[in-house]
């Protein structure tokens, strides 16, 4: 069985066009991508392999955020002498097949390496993101690594929410491999022998007071290392009363604030705070929640902070915990997600 790489620079959703084609969330693509590529130049990476969801989204791409993308594949181009991408469920148009691709264009950049298919390399295999039962072939190829975009039951969505055991795919499924990699969801997390990597930078308030992301150097044969990117915009939920007694603890520079108002202060006092906060830890963003009399301790996060569920996250997980002869849970969030 051959050997695809020495060692492997590997990465996965980035997402670019994320919060309506956001210049801020482009250009931070962009800035880790020159990053990613300073690492795994510093540590002798000869194949850079990513996991998945290159564009946002799957409908259509914002020319803008097309011009981004592909500033974005000509520095990995010029970096590596082959990049291998596969398709994640949000470069897909139709949710059944994976005829058209937002990243299908990238083939014709050199060194980009696109495999829509699931493909057998050198003692490595690439499965993008799957169809139906189409997971069965997986197994027919054999190899130490298996590097993919998997929706995988009992892996936490994000840091508050775990996916539930449908479909037929399994962890224990790719027992005989070595290692799995794989993209998807967006928190670093490992079962058995699979592991999640963890998305290029944290995106929304799912990532909240959650850091590890950034990037996977991997030598063949040997543990996987995980670099965070030091530059990454952060999430932090806060009370407060957190704030008194070291307000930089909490308010890393750059970074998006929901701050919870565990005190009673005036609105006028409230808009100062935001307003000061804002300039002196130069935050991209603040927004002041009111804390409900009936909030629990359940609702805190460890080190005291609010929990955040996205609205999609808590309206996924309504769909997914309806018990019924009469509807098809899955097929109503796949509506959700279409819509």
């Amino acid at each position: 069985m051959g050997q695809l790489f020495k060692k492997a620079a590997v990465f996965c959703d980035l997402h670019m066009g994320l919060k309506t084609n956001s210049a801020i969330h482009n250009q931070d693509c962009l800035e880790y991508l020159r990053w990613f590529v300073e690492q795994a130049q510093n540590n002798n990476c000869d194949l850079c392999i990513f996991l998945g969801d290159y564009f946002h989204n799957r409908n259509n791409t914002n020319l803008v955020t097309m011009n981004y993308g592909l500033q974005g594949l000509r520095i990995l181009s010029d970096a590596f002498d082959r990049v291998i991408m596969i398709p994640g469920n949000h470069d897909l148009y139709f949710k059944d097949q994976r005829t058209v691709s937002s990243i299908a264009w990238a083939e014709h950049i050199p060194n980009i390496e696109i495999l829509n298919e699931i493909t057998a390399l050198d003692g490595a295999i690439f499965v993008p993101w799957l169809l139906q039962n189409e997971y069965k072939q997986i197994f027919k190829h054999k190899g130490d690594y298996v590097f993919a975009h998997l929706e995988l039951p009992k892996f936490l969505m994000n840091s508050f929410v775990e996916m539930p055991e449908i479909g037929d795919i399994r962890t224990e499924n790719f027992s005989e491999y070595s290692h799995v990699f794989t993209g998807h969801f967006h928190k670093r997390q490992t079962r058995n022998n699979v592991t999640y990597i963890g998305n290029a930078f944290p995106h929304n308030f799912s990532d909240a007071n959650d850091d590890a992301r950034g990037m996977m150097i991997l030598p063949w044969g040997e543990d996987p290392t995980f670099i965070t990117w030091p530059k990454a915009p952060k999430y932090r939920t806060v009370r407060i009363s957190d704030l008194v007694s070291n307000p930089a603890e909490f308010l890393p520079n750059h970074s998006y604030i929901k701050l919870y108002l565990d005190t009673s202060i005036s609105y006028e006092e409230a808009g100062y705070l935001k307003e000061n906060l804002i300039e002196e830890y130069e935050l991209r963003e603040l927004s002041i929640v009111s804390m409900k009399n009936d909030l629990h301790s359940d609702d805190l996060a460890p080190g005291g902070n609010i929990s955040f569920q996205s609205v999609n996250t808590i309206v996924e997980g309504q769909i997914l915990n309806i018990n019924s002869e009469f509807y098809d849970s899955k097929l109503l969030l796949d509506i959700y997600k279409g819509l």
